[in-house]
């Protein structure tokens, strides 16, 4: 009986004494991991948003002017996996405000052109347009002053195509974006020199900041 008692009792201090390690154990990788991976590795908010103000050269707009200013609010949403930027009145002429969606799960773009209230939506770019989490990380060290942005603009030159009559087709976010207003479809052109002050009157120019430089989007009227 003593002997039974006995061997009852080393069954419960072993059981106790695997309980203690198991917990230990569980303590000691949530220590780990809170103060070693998340401070090496500091995860991405769900939303961010940036104001930025970059300084660019236009010799074709501007060429007496030296350096022009673009201001635009960023947001930035890392589990949604799409950007929205807001252009406001810029300070100097030749573009327009607007409201602009990068929608990386569709693979679309829209641009809500504010002085026509148009909608524009076309396939994304992804050779210009940075993915949320890559955007995040250039905001980031712009603001932190460890990196300045190219002073140099592209231009990209797109023809209005098509009217958009379903425009749940688009997703919830450019949906949110554009409904109630006239939305087309576009096209993009093949290389070409960028276009001048002689064909511009048919065209209507937004500037924003999406990547390491100026992009100059160009919305053109079918001939």
């Amino acid at each position: 009986m003593q002997t039974r008692r006995s061997s009852l009792s080393g069954v419960c201090y072993l059981t106790m004494g695997l309980i203690v390690l198991l917990l230990g154990l569980v303590f000691a990788s949530m220590y780990v991991y809170r103060y070693f991976f998340i401070t090496q590795f500091p995860q991405l908010p769900r939303e961010s948003v940036f104001h930025c103000g970059v300084l660019y050269e236009d010799s074709l707009y501007s060429p007496f002017k030296g350096q022009l200013e673009l201001h635009e609010d960023v947001k930035i949403y890392i589990e949604e996996n799409y950007e929205q930027i807001n252009v406001p009145v810029p300070q100097f002429g030749g573009s327009d405000p607007a409201d602009i969606i990068h929608d990386f799960q569709r693979g679309l773009t829209a641009y809500h052109d504010i002085a026509l209230d148009k909608c524009y939506v076309i396939e994304l770019n992804t050779t210009i347009v940075m993915p949320p989490r890559n955007l995040w990380e250039l905001l980031v060290n712009v603001k932190k002053g460890t990196y300045l942005p190219q002073t140099y603009i592209i231009q990209e030159e797109m023809i209005v195509t098509e009217h958009v009559s379903d425009m749940e087709q688009l997703g919830s976010f450019i949906y949110r974006l554009c409904s109630g207003k006239e939305t087309y479809r576009l096209k993009r052109r093949t290389a070409r020199r960028r276009i001048n002050r002689r064909e511009a009157g048919n065209c209507n120019h937004i500037r924003h900041f999406e990547n390491t430089f100026v992009v100059e989007t160009v919305i053109c009227k079918k001939l």
